[in-house]
Formats: structure tokens, sequence, C-alpha cells
């Protein structure tokens, strides 16, 4: 009886030590790598407003809506990245102005692009599970802004100082392929006002003055880490 249970604990103790040995061989040890990250987002409202005299001034709401992008984010270290990302929204901005041509107020709903290009970086947190990734990261990049007035097609295009900060996880179902989970915000610094002027015509002159925006915003994507088969 005795002999019998020193075979199998023999054995059972040859078959751990074959797994073990087997996953070390199978798990890649880290080493830096890139990912590319898509975004789909819901941006929420701002309201922006900037008065300079009753001749001079505007408010409304920068409106939210779809907001989709990309990034590539090199992976320095288990804990740390660096992330340069691609933002888009277009949206609407209903604003009442002084049109100093017509020398009255007016109401107009104005057409907005903004394009987000930041440069920044990710610190993530180490968990006890490795496909549970939560992280957070601070941006600062440019935003190229074009507005249309669509009571007479003028545009004007202007780029303002950006920043941006997120929090999220990443949850890998593969070595590969991961989900993102992401919300945050993302400022142009004197974003409205300025280049883009809500004023006189609609665009590209009179008011002068200038307001920083805020949009929120909540999502998520998809990571693919290459390489990491």
């Amino acid at each position: 009886m005795k002999m019998r249970m020193s075979i199998v604990l023999i054995v059972l103790l040859f078959l751990n030590s074959y797994v073990f040995a087997q996953e070390l061989v199978q798990r890649k040890p880290w080493e830096p790598h890139l990912r590319l990250n898509g975004f789909a987002m819901y941006a929420f409202d701002d309201r922006v407003d900037s008065y300079y005299s009753s001749t001079s001034y505007f408010r409304g709401t920068i409106k939210g809506g779809f907001q989709w992008g990309a990034a590539l984010e090199y992976m320095l270290m288990p804990e740390q990245s660096a992330e340069l990302s691609y933002l888009r929204l277009d949206t609407n901005a209903p604003m009442e102005y002084y049109d100093r041509n017509e020398d009255r107020v007016k109401y107009n709903d104005f057409d907005v692009a903004t394009n987000y290009i930041l440069l920044g970086s990710n610190r993530y947190l180490p968990v006890a599970n490795p496909k549970i990734e939560p992280y957070g990261g601070l941006n600062l990049g440019v935003a190229v802004m074009n507005v249309t007035n669509p009571e007479n097609n003028r545009s004007d295009t202007s780029t303002k100082f950006a920043w941006g900060l997120k929090l999220g996880v990443n949850i890998w179902a593969t070595n590969a392929i991961g989900l993102k989970l992401q919300t945050g915000l993302v400022s142009a610094v004197q974003g409205a006002g300025g280049g883009l002027y809500f004023g006189t015509g609609g665009i590209g002159a009179g008011v002068n003055t200038y307001s920083t925006f805020y949009q929120f915003f909540v999502g998520g994507g998809l990571s693919f880490a290459l390489g990491q088969n």
C-alpha cells in the first residue's frame, strides 16, 4: 500500500513539474510592443459664452455627438506607455451673437468639425488579473476646428492648444485583442472665438472674444497588441 502511494505521489509530482515547465516555455516574457487602439464614444454638450461689449459677444452650446478616433500606443514598460491619438467630432453649435453688418442680434446654428491631434502618456495600475488593465492618461496637443455658417456657406478654420484627461480599463480577450472602456474630457483652450468668430455675418470677422470649452465623453473601443500572439 505504501509502495502504491509513493508511486502515485511520484507520478503526480512529475506531472505537476511537467505542466509548470510547459507554462514557462509557452509564457512569453514581457517586452515593449506597439498597440493600435480604436475609439467610439459619445461626447456631451458644453455651453460657451464670451462678452466684450453689447455689440461684441456670443453665447450658445457646442453640441455633443458621436466622437471617433484612433491611436498608436507604445508600451514602454508594463505600467507606462506613450500614445499618439486622433479624435474627430462633427457637430453643430446653436449661437446667439451680435451682427454688426445688420446691427442686430442674430441666432444661427453653425456646423462645427473638430479634429484633435494629441500626444500623451498612460499609466497602468497593476492588478491580480493580468487580463485587466486599469489606466489613466494625460494628453497635450492641438485642436483643428472648422466652423461653417449654413446661411452663407462661409467657413473659417483655426488651430488651438488642446489637452485631455482619461480614465479607462482594457479587458483582454486574448494576448492580442482587448476591449476598451474609457471616459474623460478634451478641451480646446480659447477654442470658441478668437480665430473662429461667431459674429458679423457669422464667420470671419468681428467678435474678437474667447471661450474655452470642455467636452466630456464616455465610450469604448478595441485595442490590438501587435506581435503579441
